[in-house]
């Protein structure tokens, strides 16, 4: 009988800046279930956003093609991808994968088997928001039926926690804040409600009154924790249905998040470090060479 190829499941994450995850470097441990993956697998040093914002960076994502060939330049192109370009998972099928996409519709990203969304949005008066609990709760019992059929599967899931809004559930909201958001001595918010281009996007999620930008970098670094530690109940399901050592596992990102640099406020625009460079860690045990 022929060896079954092995399962693969991606690990998408909308807007995750990787000088914010420990495995890369970051002092307050965001990612310690990722962390694990990346001392157990292969951690990549130099992976870079083939294009920004998240439509022309999935499309390259999805064809291994840059935008001049997918024509997919900006976040609302006129158009799905052409079917001249073959994504990923009608690659796969062919080769007798079944898929499912969590968290996009086949719009753009055509060739999924299945397409399933969870609520991954909130807005302030919303809060906290449960993102990537959302995305779990679709997910999960989808990795049963795929796991339960005899074909390998890809499973793609876009996780959204890093995207703005920043609104983590405790515990998480406060793990890496003591201070005062609304110190009226600290003026570090102010360029931030000047920025016009998102000033009033902005202000509509950030509490009303707060002064501290670094009260909002926490509030990013704690959607990374949360969602981290969600991602591990995926990890564990995998171990519990009996496929983890036949899965490949990568966790990588569309592109990064600016936060407080270059004047982009706690969003990802321009050709800079922070929004360019992105994780890619591979995890297939006894396939992929640990560390």
């Amino acid at each position: 009988m022929a060896k079954r190829r092995p399962n693969i499941v991606i690990l998408a994450i909308d807007s995750i800046r990787r000088d914010h995850m420990s495995c890369y470097g970051y002092p307050r441990r965001t990612t310690p279930y990722m962390d694990a993956l990346a001392r157990r697998g292969v951690l990549f040093e130099n992976a870079f956003s083939a294009y920004i914002p998240t439509t022309p960076a999935y499309s390259s994502i999805m064809t291994g093609q840059d935008v001049v060939n997918t024509q997919m330049p900006s976040l609302r192109p006129l158009g799905p991808l052409s079917e001249d370009h073959p994504t990923l998972p009608e690659i796969l099928r062919n080769a007798g994968y079944a898929s499912t996409c969590v968290g996009f519709d086949g719009g753009f990203y055509r060739g999924f088997d299945n397409y399933l969304n969870f609520e991954g949005w909130c807005s302030y008066e919303d809060r906290p928001a449960r993102k990537a609990e959302n995305l779990n709760a679709v997910a999960l019992p989808e990795l049963e039926r795929l796991t339960g059929d005899d074909a390998p599967f890809l499973l793609f899931l876009r996780h959204m926690d890093p995207h703005a809004p920043y609104l983590p559930p405790a515990p998480y909201d406060a793990m890496f804040y003591s201070g005062d958001p609304c110190d009226p001595a600290n003026k570090s918010m102010e360029p931030v409600y000047a920025f016009k281009p998102f000033a009033d996007c902005i202000s509509s999620w950030i509490p009303e009154g707060c002064t501290d930008k670094d009260y909002v970098i926490a509030q990013y670094d704690g959607a990374i924790a949360y969602m981290d530690a969600c991602i591990q109940r995926i990890l564990t399901r995998l171990g519990e249905l009996g496929v983890a050592d036949d899965t490949l596992i990568v966790i990588t990102g569309d592109h990064g998040e600016t936060l407080y640099d270059h004047d982009c406020f706690f969003d990802h625009h321009g050709l800079y470090e922070p929004t360019l460079v992105v994780p890619l860690i591979y995890y297939w045990p006894g396939k992929v060479p640990a560390g």
